[in-house]
């Protein structure tokens, strides 16, 4: 068995955490925060491995090119 954790694991520790740092405070809008600090990280690896080939990068991803790279300007990860 692999000692590694899985990023659904990741992601779960990391809201256990987040609701614990609340400390009973109400958290508001987390979905679009969770998806934004989740997005930003993703596209940066995957532009990284794909060799900054936004074409590839796209495909990985499974979005079109240009919703690629409006993204990445939206997080300010162009060259």
């Amino acid at each position: 068995m692999s000692d590694k954790k899985h990023i659904e694991d990741c992601i779960r520790d990391g809201l256990e955490d987040y609701f614990s740092d609340l400390d009973g405070v109400e958290p508001a809008a987390m979905y679009d925060m969770i998806l934004k600090v989740v997005e930003r990280p993703l596209l940066d690896v995957v532009m990284q491995h794909a060799d900054h080939n936004q074409s590839r990068a796209a495909e990985w991803l499974g979005i079109n090119r240009n919703t690629l790279r409006r993204k990445l300007v939206e997080h300010k990860l162009t060259k």
